[in-house]
């Protein structure tokens, strides 16, 4: 009897050690999310790359472990995206291989979780953003980003993305509205990966509310 408590221990603690050793796709999905918010937060080039590299590799571990995770797929459409555009906010398609293996990414990830907030807000955000050609659908894309404030009362990007479209086509009062609100929440949060482009947006709003108020 005690040959086999002693069996039965020993598989227990193998068990357990094994799953400590393999992380789940859950734990792997969230590592690698978090990978990539601390590459948008770092400053240097070589650093930010080490964490957007790293947390790709987490995510496709994570797909590879889960297909049906919604999560594991945003994560690599993070991690993708940001190493797209790490020398500056472009949406470049140059690599066209590269970019559609990211909007793969992003496309399951709401195909798997249609109210997924942060892929919604992304999604819109290449919509409205893009050219027509290349899949861009303004409109649509507005719809969705208000959706995403209305849900996520807290939504940053979104706020950005949709005041930067009222802009362009001379809604200069709404898109200070939303660009004021997004540097306040940006600010209350301390999200680092956000507040210069938050400070940039409502400076470059200012002055064009300001050209219009003087040309009045």
């Amino acid at each position: 009897m005690r040959n086999i408590v002693i069996v039965i221990g020993a598989v227990t603690l193998w068990t357990s050690v094994g799953v400590a050793a393999e992380p789940s796709a859950r734990d792997l999905s969230a590592e690698a999310q978090r990978e990539c918010n601390l590459g948008r937060q770092a400053m240097e080039r070589t650093t930010r790359l080490a964490h957007f590299e790293k947390s790709q590799v987490l995510a496709e571990r994570a797909v590879k472990h889960d297909e049906r995770s919604a999560e594991a797929h945003f994560a690599l459409f993070c991690s993708l995206g940001e190493q797209m555009r790490i020398d500056g906010e472009t949406f470049s398609t140059s690599s066209v291989l590269g970019f559609r293996r990211m909007m793969k990414a992003l496309d399951r990830t709401l195909q798997l979780n249609p109210e997924h907030l942060d892929a919604l807000s992304s999604k819109g955000t290449f919509l409205v953003r893009l050219p027509g050609l290349l899949g861009g659908d303004a409109a649509k894309g507005e719809e969705m980003l208000r959706r995403v404030i209305q849900r996520a009362p807290t939504a940053i990007n979104a706020r950005m993305t949709l005041a930067r479209s009222y802009a362009g086509r001379g809604q200069t009062h709404e898109a200070m509205m939303l660009a004021s609100e997004a540097l306040q929440l940006a600010e209350a949060e301390n999200r680092l990966d956000l507040l210069p482009e938050a400070r940039t947006l409502v400076s470059e709003l200012r002055d064009r509310y300001g050209e219009r108020r003087a040309e009045r």
